[in-house]
Protein backbone atom coordinates (compact mmCIF):
# COMPACT_ATOMS: atom_id res chain seq x y z
CA UNK A 1 0.00 0.00 0.00
CA UNK A 2 1.77 3.36 -0.79
CA UNK A 3 1.92 6.05 1.37
CA UNK A 4 -1.11 8.34 -0.54
CA UNK A 5 -3.61 5.28 0.58
CA UNK A 6 -2.23 4.96 4.13
CA UNK A 7 -2.54 9.01 3.99
CA UNK A 8 -6.32 8.69 2.82
CA UNK A 9 -6.87 6.32 5.67
CA UNK A 10 -6.05 8.34 8.54
CA UNK A 11 -6.72 12.25 6.71
CA UNK A 12 -5.92 15.60 8.57
CA UNK A 13 -6.40 13.66 12.37
CA UNK A 14 -3.76 16.21 14.09
CA UNK A 15 -3.68 19.74 13.66
CA UNK A 16 -1.50 21.28 16.79
CA UNK A 17 -1.46 24.37 15.56
CA UNK A 18 -5.51 25.08 15.77
CA UNK A 19 -5.92 26.53 12.31
CA UNK A 20 -8.54 27.60 10.96
CA UNK A 21 -7.88 26.27 7.30
CA UNK A 22 -5.57 23.53 6.80
CA UNK A 23 -2.56 23.65 4.25
CA UNK A 24 -4.17 20.52 2.47
CA UNK A 25 -7.44 21.66 1.60
CA UNK A 26 -7.28 23.64 -1.99
CA UNK A 27 -4.57 20.86 -2.78
CA UNK A 28 -5.51 18.73 -6.29
CA UNK A 29 -4.51 15.63 -6.09
CA UNK A 30 -1.13 15.39 -8.07
CA UNK A 31 0.09 18.56 -5.64
CA UNK A 32 -1.25 16.00 -2.65
CA UNK A 33 0.33 12.92 -3.66
CA UNK A 34 3.84 14.47 -4.57
CA UNK A 35 4.08 16.14 -0.86
CA UNK A 36 3.20 13.22 0.83
CA UNK A 37 5.92 11.63 -1.14
CA UNK A 38 8.78 14.01 0.15
CA UNK A 39 10.37 11.79 3.30
CA UNK A 40 13.85 14.11 2.56
CA UNK A 41 14.36 17.47 3.79
CA UNK A 42 17.93 18.53 3.88
CA UNK A 43 20.20 15.76 5.52
CA UNK A 44 16.70 14.93 7.68
CA UNK A 45 14.71 11.64 6.65
CA UNK A 46 11.28 11.01 7.78
CA UNK A 47 9.49 7.57 8.36
CA UNK A 48 6.57 7.02 6.54
CA UNK A 49 4.70 7.50 9.58
CA UNK A 50 4.16 11.23 9.72
CA UNK A 51 4.16 14.47 7.01
CA UNK A 52 4.47 18.13 7.90
CA UNK A 53 2.52 20.34 6.88
CA UNK A 54 1.64 21.31 2.75
CA UNK A 55 2.76 24.91 3.70
CA UNK A 56 5.72 23.73 5.83
CA UNK A 57 4.98 25.48 8.94
CA UNK A 58 7.87 23.29 10.66
CA UNK A 59 9.98 21.84 8.86
CA UNK A 60 11.57 18.69 9.75
CA UNK A 61 15.37 18.53 11.21
CA UNK A 62 17.27 16.49 13.54
CA UNK A 63 18.10 17.90 16.84
CA UNK A 64 16.96 17.86 21.01
CA UNK A 65 15.75 20.67 23.43
CA UNK A 66 15.54 20.65 26.97
CA UNK A 67 11.63 20.85 28.54
CA UNK A 68 9.64 20.38 31.95
CA UNK A 69 6.59 18.36 32.74
CA UNK A 70 4.38 19.37 35.25
CA UNK A 71 2.55 16.72 36.81
CA UNK A 72 -1.27 18.40 37.38
CA UNK A 73 -2.21 16.51 40.50
CA UNK A 74 1.08 17.26 42.30
CA UNK A 75 2.65 19.71 40.79
CA UNK A 76 6.45 18.51 40.48
CA UNK A 77 8.35 19.34 37.49
CA UNK A 78 10.16 16.84 35.54
CA UNK A 79 12.60 17.52 33.63
CA UNK A 80 12.41 16.91 29.66
CA UNK A 81 14.23 16.04 26.80
CA UNK A 82 12.97 15.97 23.31
CA UNK A 83 14.63 15.02 20.41
CA UNK A 84 14.05 14.21 16.65
CA UNK A 85 16.93 12.28 14.36
CA UNK A 86 16.77 11.09 10.66
CA UNK A 87 15.30 7.71 10.08
CA UNK A 88 18.56 5.80 9.52
CA UNK A 89 19.94 6.39 13.31
CA UNK A 90 16.27 6.41 15.04
CA UNK A 91 15.61 3.33 15.90
CA UNK A 92 19.27 1.95 16.66
CA UNK A 93 19.19 5.62 19.12
CA UNK A 94 16.00 4.67 20.33
CA UNK A 95 17.16 1.07 21.80
CA UNK A 96 20.52 2.54 23.43
CA UNK A 97 18.74 5.35 25.32
CA UNK A 98 17.15 2.66 26.59
CA UNK A 99 20.56 1.53 28.45
CA UNK A 100 20.16 3.84 31.60
CA UNK A 101 16.62 2.52 32.32
CA UNK A 102 18.31 -0.92 33.86
CA UNK A 103 17.95 -4.09 33.54
CA UNK A 104 14.32 -5.04 33.92
CA UNK A 105 11.34 -2.15 32.76
CA UNK A 106 8.00 -1.33 32.33
CA UNK A 107 6.87 -1.36 28.91
CA UNK A 108 3.80 0.49 27.62
CA UNK A 109 2.92 -0.33 23.74
CA UNK A 110 0.15 2.91 23.40
CA UNK A 111 -2.25 2.51 19.69
CA UNK A 112 -4.82 4.68 18.28
CA UNK A 113 -5.90 2.79 15.27
CA UNK A 114 -9.28 2.69 17.08
CA UNK A 115 -9.19 5.90 18.56
CA UNK A 116 -10.86 9.00 17.75
CA UNK A 117 -10.33 12.78 19.27
CA UNK A 118 -6.76 12.32 19.29
CA UNK A 119 -7.34 9.34 22.11
CA UNK A 120 -5.02 6.42 22.42
CA UNK A 121 -5.03 3.08 24.63
CA UNK A 122 -2.08 2.58 26.48
CA UNK A 123 -1.28 -1.20 27.00
CA UNK A 124 0.62 -2.43 29.91
CA UNK A 125 3.78 -4.76 30.50
CA UNK A 126 5.48 -4.83 34.27
CA UNK A 127 9.00 -6.41 34.93
CA UNK A 128 10.61 -7.00 31.51
CA UNK A 129 14.20 -8.38 30.89
CA UNK A 130 15.77 -4.97 29.14
CA UNK A 131 17.57 -7.56 26.75
CA UNK A 132 14.67 -9.44 25.80
CA UNK A 133 12.63 -6.41 24.84
CA UNK A 134 15.42 -4.90 22.62
CA UNK A 135 15.29 -8.42 20.91
CA UNK A 136 11.59 -8.03 20.69
CA UNK A 137 11.73 -4.67 19.38
CA UNK A 138 13.86 -5.31 16.37
CA UNK A 139 11.93 -7.81 15.36
CA UNK A 140 9.26 -5.42 14.95
CA UNK A 141 11.50 -2.67 13.83
CA UNK A 142 9.73 -1.66 10.44
CA UNK A 143 6.16 -1.00 12.54
CA UNK A 144 7.47 0.93 15.52
CA UNK A 145 8.85 3.37 12.34
CA UNK A 146 6.43 3.46 10.10
CA UNK A 147 3.24 2.74 11.95
CA UNK A 148 1.76 6.44 12.57
CA UNK A 149 -0.71 5.42 15.28
CA UNK A 150 1.58 3.12 17.44
CA UNK A 151 4.11 4.34 20.22
CA UNK A 152 6.06 2.61 22.76
CA UNK A 153 7.43 3.61 26.32
CA UNK A 154 9.81 2.20 28.53
CA UNK A 155 10.31 3.15 31.70
CA UNK A 156 11.87 1.91 35.37
CA UNK A 157 9.37 3.25 37.76
CA UNK A 158 12.04 2.46 40.85
CA UNK A 159 14.66 5.22 39.27
CA UNK A 160 12.23 6.73 38.17
CA UNK A 161 13.04 7.37 34.01
CA UNK A 162 11.41 6.93 31.21
CA UNK A 163 11.95 6.74 27.44
CA UNK A 164 9.00 7.68 24.41
CA UNK A 165 9.45 6.56 21.14
CA UNK A 166 5.89 8.54 19.90
CA UNK A 167 3.58 7.65 17.37
CA UNK A 168 5.31 11.25 15.47
CA UNK A 169 8.55 8.98 15.85
CA UNK A 170 10.25 11.28 18.35
CA UNK A 171 11.89 10.41 21.19
CA UNK A 172 11.23 11.83 24.64
CA UNK A 173 13.41 11.05 27.56
CA UNK A 174 11.39 12.07 31.53
CA UNK A 175 13.01 12.04 34.68
CA UNK A 176 15.93 12.98 36.68
CA UNK A 177 19.38 12.30 35.59
CA UNK A 178 18.58 12.71 32.22
CA UNK A 179 21.98 14.09 31.57
CA UNK A 180 22.81 10.41 30.72
CA UNK A 181 20.27 10.40 27.71
CA UNK A 182 22.19 13.86 26.75
CA UNK A 183 25.19 11.90 26.09
CA UNK A 184 23.82 9.53 24.00
CA UNK A 185 22.10 12.23 21.69
CA UNK A 186 25.37 14.12 21.70
CA UNK A 187 27.81 10.55 20.50
CA UNK A 188 25.04 10.07 17.51
CA UNK A 189 25.78 13.47 16.66
CA UNK A 190 21.84 14.59 17.09
CA UNK A 191 22.27 18.78 17.38
CA UNK A 192 21.35 20.62 21.02
CA UNK A 193 19.21 23.47 19.56
CA UNK A 194 17.07 25.88 22.04
CA UNK A 195 14.72 27.09 19.94
CA UNK A 196 13.70 23.97 18.21
CA UNK A 197 10.44 23.06 16.56
CA UNK A 198 9.36 19.52 16.03
CA UNK A 199 6.84 18.25 13.75
CA UNK A 200 3.84 18.39 16.12
CA UNK A 201 4.00 21.86 16.86
CA UNK A 202 2.40 22.45 13.26
CA UNK A 203 -0.25 21.29 10.99
CA UNK A 204 1.15 17.21 10.33
CA UNK A 205 -0.60 13.55 9.16
CA UNK A 206 -0.13 10.63 10.36
CA UNK A 207 -0.48 7.27 8.24
CA UNK A 208 -1.04 3.71 9.13
CA UNK A 209 -2.28 0.32 7.44
CA UNK A 210 -4.23 -2.82 8.05
CA UNK A 211 -1.10 -4.66 7.94
CA UNK A 212 0.41 -2.35 10.58
CA UNK A 213 -3.08 -3.06 12.81
CA UNK A 214 -2.49 -7.11 12.26
CA UNK A 215 1.82 -6.85 12.90
CA UNK A 216 0.62 -4.82 16.50
CA UNK A 217 -1.30 -7.81 17.47
CA UNK A 218 1.45 -9.63 17.03
CA UNK A 219 3.79 -7.44 19.06
CA UNK A 220 1.48 -7.10 21.86
CA UNK A 221 1.49 -10.77 22.12
CA UNK A 222 5.44 -11.15 21.66
CA UNK A 223 5.41 -8.86 24.60
CA UNK A 224 2.52 -10.31 26.80
CA UNK A 225 0.43 -7.23 27.19
CA UNK A 226 -2.48 -8.46 29.27
CA UNK A 227 -3.98 -4.81 30.64
CA UNK A 228 -5.28 -1.22 29.65
CA UNK A 229 -2.65 1.41 31.52
CA UNK A 230 -3.03 4.84 31.44
CA UNK A 231 -0.29 6.45 33.76
CA UNK A 232 2.93 7.23 32.94
CA UNK A 233 5.09 10.35 33.70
Amino acid sequence: MGFLKRFLKTTYRDNAAGKARSSFESLSEDQLETHLRIAKYGDFMLTDAIRPSYDLEVVPQAGYRHDVYTDKETGIKIPVLMASASREILFDLFIDLLDPLGHEVDVVLETSHDGSNNQHQDLYREHMDLPVLKSTLYDYEDLLLNDGCAGIAVLNPQIPLEVQFDEHKLLIMYGQGIEQFEQTLDEYGIPHINDLKFITEAEHVHSSSDESIEELEQLKYRLGIEFEHSDSF
